[in-house]
């Protein structure tokens, strides 16, 4: 009996092996491309969440600047923290210049970058993001080195804010952005259909589409133990999981990652100056000349030898002080009409 059974399941077998084999290999075909998504997403995702910031300088590696505090709202309502700082210089002011700290950092970290605008004439406004320093935060979020729709909020607010603060002392809504890392993505997502900004910084900036794919493909060894498979996926695979990975952030993770990419493409003509550190191992080289090829003329690009990410300024701080300075001379200067001044204190 048991042999007439193994007979008859051989017979349906032989009759069907087409069909059993068109289901085999769509199962795999279909299947084993299933489940390495999952896998590269979830750990993508625990990447997202947990990959720490980039070095950064701490407290003590620059003289804090003390302004004149003030409270203002991001454009989705929450209560942030800045302050504006006058130079001292006698005169009038050069223009104005709306600081986005970097990841991690606070408003205070401008006295790194912003020292010599201040002593050339410019007053700067610097804020904390949310979740940073004396801002508050959404419930339930936790700030991460990736631009998202959260910080987006905080600059469009801050641009008001400082919009309107300008026309109320008399002086042209005009203002000039200087960002670092994350704030360099968030100043310039803010810009692309704000016309009062007449001028970008961005130090270390990146494209958050395009830097994860960068690291899927750094970290694909992780998942993929054959060099040859992961060396081999085709384009369009990276594209559609970096899509599935947007999709699982905004569900599980509530927030969404603007394209700084996509925004330098539909920027209108904006002087724009390019920053980065020629040994940054966070951000590739080449993805700062990828946004530096994508953004409207008049651009410029500097990339500082010896320097890793968020280190240009302290591996040549002369140089640093003199193009940035340069920059507005040229951008900004001369936009802004005159402003009593306060002068800064040093703490």
């Amino acid at each position: 009996m048991p042999s007439s059974e193994a007979a008859t399941i051989w017979q349906i077998l032989a009759r069907n092996w087409a069909l059993i084999s068109m289901v085999t290999t769509l199962v795999i075909v279909v299947g084993t491309p299933a489940l390495l998504l999952r896998k590269y997403v979830r750990i993508m995702l625990n990447i997202i969440k947990d990959t720490p910031p980039p070095l950064s300088m701490g407290p003590r590696d620059f003289v804090r600047i003390e302004g004149e505090q003030v409270n203002f709202r991001a454009f989705d309502g929450l209560n942030l923290r800045g302050m504006f700082l006058f130079s001292g210089s006698p005169g009038s002011s050069r223009g104005m210049i709306l600081f986005c700290h970097e990841f991690a950092s606070d408003m205070y970290s401008c006295a790194r970058y912003c020292r010599p605008l201040l002593e050339a004439g410019y007053d700067v406004f610097s804020f904390d993001f949310r979740g940073h320093g004396k801002s508050s935060s959404d419930d339930g979020f936790l700030p991460r080195q990736w631009a998202t729709n959260h910080e987006l909020a905080d600059m469009v607010g801050a641009l008001a804010f400082v919009e309107d603060w300008l026309e109320q002392q008399g002086r042209a809504p005009e203002v000039g952005l200087f960002g670092i890392s994350r704030g360099a993505c968030a100043a310039v997502l803010s810009a692309v259909h704000n016309p009062r900004v007449r001028a970008i910084i961005c130090d270390g900036l990146f494209s958050s589409d395009a830097t994860l794919e960068y690291l899927m493909k750094r970290w694909a060894y992780i998942f993929a133990k054959v060099r040859f498979v992961y060396e081999n996926h085709p384009p369009g695979f990276w594209r559609f999981l970096r899509w599935r990975l947007t999709r699982v952030c905004r569900r599980k993770l509530k927030i969404e990652f603007p394209s700084v990419r996509k925004a330098l493409m539909k920027m209108p003509a904006r002087p724009i100056l390019f920053i980065h550190g020629e040994k940054d191992s966070y951000i590739p080289l080449e993805q700062t000349r990828m946004l530096h090829a994508l953004a409207p003329w008049p651009k410029q690009l500097w990339i500082v030898e010896g320097a890793k990410h968020n280190q240009s300024v302290i591996v040549q701080p002369k140089e640093y002080a003199r193009r940035t300075v340069a920059f507005f001379d040229r951008y900004l200067a001369g936009h802004s009409e005159a402003l009593p001044r306060t002068a800064s204190k040093t703490a």
